[in-house]
């Protein structure tokens, strides 16, 4: 054993406290994991000392056969696992064993219920790596030195999982890591070479680099060799550079967890291989589930990066454009330099040529999922697609494939459900309608129970509710699908076209004109609250209500900026009324001009209620209220 030095106690972060005690107590059925978490460690470092050598070949230190060992001892009650990889310096191993620098950790942390099962599903949404070894032992300790540094650089870490460690300077020959599990008294049937081959072969198969178990006797009699022998459990053959027609739908859904730090199969995945002007094969993931940091745009991302199947770089994000960024996998290029940056990549137009080409292949395949399998691309939508809906701005090229894919609530659909796709709205259009219809709100309450509908409702018109706070913004980048424009129904005069007859246009002009007078009065006792008074044509029930300007902002897009901080241009709203509603009927034959303002107060109160505004001047709206229930009651 070597000496120890700088010996040290410190304490874990509050975080990684919290994921051990949630951990060991949310995945115990599921215990075997451990064991791929610290295999996919192990793949990452060799993959980082491959990239790191390519500059510095000093640092494979004569020893450049990279491999993983994993070894065991029934007697001890151990399991260990070597690598001999890029390894840790003091520094490094602190700031990676000690502390969780992860975008989302409280986020993360604040879901947990306290329900294990739901808990286990939460922890597989995060990832957990490392700390995974604690579910099946009480004791891990670590021994590592990075390549590069000299053998008095050793580092010894060791825990017990509970709220310190121990670390300290020692003499290790080897670059690498080795992690020694000491079992707890009721895991020792991992302490099994039988256990830890099936385990391996189920999880680990496709990672790229020999994985070796200790070469065991064919029977207890035959004499075990002086010098222990080892043996490659795994394939050793990177995943993607195998024909597809060679590769299980198990080795896929395995090759995913390891890329994407996942515990659930994935919703889907597209593998292939580009020959020609380039060629580069991609293996691409549609997530089961969304992590806790999809919706930091500055969060880590992208693809993990392969040249001539060496390691270049994890998370490289000029692949896909940003409203892709949930889709996990590998990208393997023969037409990039080993030597390449994350500089270089922003400039290169062979990544613009590859990112346009896998760009459409992810569309593709998702393409395949909302066509294929409608419960499947019913959970994608859930998880990723209001991320889906910025690609109307960011791609213009793949605007319409993009708008092929999203999916709204609607008047005709399941009750609150995004569901309804624009290829399936205009499918079912009235016969001689050319616009989509469209109305955005703050919920779904709000824009069901709108006013603004009334009209559609008559006319049995199918209009598409907006509710999430990304889609008046979407609709500012999307005018148009399949040739048809969209009409947002609480914007401008409302022109219905060819499903209003010419009987309806007549009655409307005249019903306008004979009620001219009354739009001037109501609009004397608004003054600059509006900016026009007018006829409506939508409504059939309800009294009145505000319609927006052609090129002012909606309520959403308000809202939005206001919440920001940020300066809203001024605009006012229209104020439509219902001729035929006997509360217009009634006030267009009051004669006191003090009553008539203050029910034409009250009215225009409730239209902006109604709209999902909030009002100006909630006591004056209470004080007319009430001056009227006591006339009424007089």
């Amino acid at each position: 054993m070597s000496v120890e030095t700088q010996k040290e106690t410190l304490g874990f972060q509050t975080e990684v406290k919290q994921l051990l005690h949630l951990m060991i107590h949310s995945l115990y059925s599921n215990k075997e994991i451990f064991l791929r978490e610290l295999i996919s460690n192990a793949s990452d470092a060799v993959d980082k000392l491959r990239f790191e050598a390519l500059a510095k070949p000093e640092l494979l230190e004569g020893g450049a056969e990279l491999k993983i060992r994993v070894s065991f001892d029934k007697e001890a009650k151990t399991v260990t696992l070597e690598d001999n990889g890029i390894g840790m310096s003091r520094d490094e191993t602190i700031a990676h064993l000690g502390t969780i620098a992860k975008s989302g950790t409280s986020d993360f942390l604040k879901n947990m219920t306290g329900d294990q099962k739901k808990d286990s599903h939460l922890i597989g949404q995060f990832g957990v790596g490392f700390y995974s070894a604690f579910i099946v032992a009480d004791k891990v300790e670590v021994f590592t030195r990075r390549a590069g540094l000299s053998a008095g650089e050793g580092v010894h870490w060791s825990s017990q999982g509970e709220g310190n460690f121990e670390i300290a300077t020692i003499e290790k020959a080897e670059r690498g890591t080795r992690i020694v599990l000491h079992l707890k008294s009721a895991e020792d049937e991992f302490a099994d070479g039988w256990r830890l081959r099936n385990i391996i072969k189920k999880y680990s198969d496709h990672i790229a680099l020999p994985i070796e178990l200790p070469k065991e006797a064919a029977n207890e009699a035959e004499e075990q060799p002086a010098e222990q022998e080892w043996e490659t459990v795994n394939r050793a053959s990177a995943l993607w550079t195998r024909p597809r027609s060679e590769v299980k739908d198990e080795e896929y859904q395995e090759f995913y967890k390891h890329v994407g730090h996942d515990f659930e199969n994935p919703l889907s995945w597209s593998h292939n291989k580009v020959e020609g002007k380039l060629e580069y094969t991609s293996l691409l993931y549609v997530p089961g589930r969304a992590p806790f940091d999809l919706y930091q745009r500055e969060a880590p991302r992208g693809l993990k990066l392969y040249v001539q199947r060496v390691f270049i770089m994890d998370q490289a994000d000029e692949f896909l454009p940003l409203y892709l960024r949930f889709i996990k996998g590998v990208v393997d290029s023969n037409d990039l330099s080993l030597n390449i940056s994350r500089e270089i990549l922003q400039k290169d137009p062979v990544i613009d040529s590859m990112k346009s080409a896998l760009t459409k292949r992810v569309l593709d395949m998702l393409e395949k999922l909302a066509k294929g399998d409608a419960e499947q691309y019913k959970t994608f939508w859930k998880n990723f697609g209001q991320v889906l809906k910025e690609g109307p701005a960011e791609d213009f090229a793949n605007k319409d494939k993009v708008a092929g894919l999203l999916r709204f609530a609607s008047t005709a659909g399941t009750e609150g459900e995004q569901e309804v796709g624009l290829a399936e709205y205009i499918a079912r259009m009235k016969e001689g309608q050319d616009k989509i219809y469209y109305l955005s709100g703050e919920s779904y309450a709000q824009v069901k129970n709108s006013p603004h509908l009334e009209v559609f409702r008559k006319k049995g018109i199918e209009v598409l509710l907006l509710t999430d706070r990304i889609d008046e913004w979407l609709m500012s980048y999307l005018t148009e699908f399949d040739g048809k424009s969209f009409v947002d129904v609480a914007r401008g005069d409302l022109d219905l076209g060819k499903l209003d007859s010419d009987e309806d246009k007549k009655a409307q002009e005249e019903v306008a004109k004979a009620k001219e007078g009354l739009a001037e009065r109501l609009k004397s006792a608004l003054g600059e609250q509006v900016a026009e008074v007018r006829v409506s044509h939508r409504l059939t029930d309800s009294p009145a209500i505000l319609a927006i300007g052609e090129q002012d902002l909606g309520m959403q897009m308000r809202q939005i900026l206001e919440a920001s901080g940020q300066k809203v241009p001024e605009s006012k709203p229209i104020f439509e009324f219902n001729p035929a509603h006997p509360l217009i009927e009634r006030l267009d034959a009051e004669q006191d001009e003090d009553r008539f303002g203050d029910l034409t107060h009250i009215l225009f109160d409730q239209a902006a209620l109604a709209a999902g505004d909030s009002l100006k001047d909630p006591a004056a709206y209470v004080q007319r209220l009430n001056k009227l229930l006591v006339e009424m009651s007089a």
